[in-house]
């Protein structure tokens, strides 16, 4: 609890907002300088594509010294649905406050309670989506015992999985701490006892925009999709074996090479569209997404048409038509 708290102090001290964009800048800027022409005849757009390889697309090279294997991906999920559950009924039980205990007085509680119950509402939309990705890493992928990534790749996940729910709770993340804060000088004055749950305010469902059901529709759609194609990765590699390879077939496949990272993009959208589109940091958050995926779905194109001669002339690497 003391790390938590002296955790809590050092983001409160340097401004969580922009340590936020200034990490999302600085993971986009050299994939987005990869993506550059004049960088595919340099030494760094080599060892960026080695970094982001992982599974089929790696290569074997001195780099394999400094690899995971891909299962790890594992870890991803399981911090990601610890972390984003804490900061949802963190949330939650900050926005209940707001309006029962009266905290804001300069926007005013239930205006600004709403715009509370929106982040929480964008919360709720990444925990479905990293509870099911934690199924999936489980109980849908067989990795193969050979197949890994690399160890830059791993923390680069981390990362990420960290500081995306940090970045969709960004606007109210100073009040968060100090309630947090608050609320633990309460539990230690109680000698360890907590007041109990508060419920959920129906109300505030009520209050929201066109933006948030819109998003949440786009959200669905992407999501949806992305399990059904990783479905079909899965009942591939279950049917062929961890080592061996075929194309697959069905829903996006028929249209791109990595139709998951293609819904994925359509996830991390429909997020922004709920957050109402107005936070600079949701939208660092999408360029990296975009980027970081786009850069992989290239490779794995390229595997796909070197490994398969049959392979579909008609695909495209990530985006119908464009790329």
């Amino acid at each position: 609890m003391e790390m938590v708290m002296y955790l809590v102090g050092v983001i409160r001290a340097l401004g969580l907002r922009g340590l936020l964009n200034a990490a999302w800048v600085a993971a986009s800027l050299p994939i987005v300088i990869a993506f550059l022409p004049i960088s595919q005849l340099l030494p760094f757009h080599r060892l960026l594509l080695q970094f982001s390889r992982r599974g089929k697309t790696m290569r074997s090279s001195s780099f394999l010294n400094f690899t995971v294997p891909q299962r790890y991906f594992l870890h991803f999920y399981v911090v990601a649905v610890v972390w984003t559950m804490f900061l949802l009924l963190l949330t939650c039980f900050y926005a209940r406050s707001i309006n029962k205990e009266s905290l804001v007085l300069v926007v005013g509680a239930s205006q600004y309670g709403c715009v509370v119950w929106k982040t929480a509402f964008v919360l709720l939309l990444m925990e479905v989506q990293v509870l099911r990705r934690l199924y999936e890493s489980i109980y849908v992928f067989n990795y193969s015992p050979t197949a890994r990534m690399h160890i830059f790749g791993y923390l680069a996940g981390l990362f990420f999985y960290t500081a995306a729910p940090l970045s969709l709770s960004s606007s109210c993340a100073p009040e968060l701490c100090n309630y947090f804060t608050h609320q633990v000088s309460i539990i230690n004055l109680r000698n360890g006892e907590s007041s109990p749950i508060t419920e959920f305010e129906g109300h505030a469902l009520l209050r929201f925009t066109w933006c948030q059901w819109l998003g949440a529709a786009i959200f669905m759609w992407g999501w949806i999709h992305q399990y059904h194609c990783h479905s079909i990765l899965g009942s591939v590699r279950k049917r062929v074996g961890g080592d061996e390879y075929v194309i697959p077939h069905g829903d996006w496949f028929e249209m791109v090479s990595c139709p998951h990272y293609l819904a994925e993009i359509v996830i991390y959208f429909g997020v922004l569209v709920a957050t109402g589109g107005l936070d600079i940091t949701i939208w660092l958050l999408l360029v990296f997404v975009v980027s970081n995926l786009c850069i992989a779905a290239i490779e794995t194109h390229k595997w796909y048409q070197q490994k398969f001669e049959n392979y579909p002339r008609s695909r495209f690497a990530i985006l119908p038509l464009a790329l």
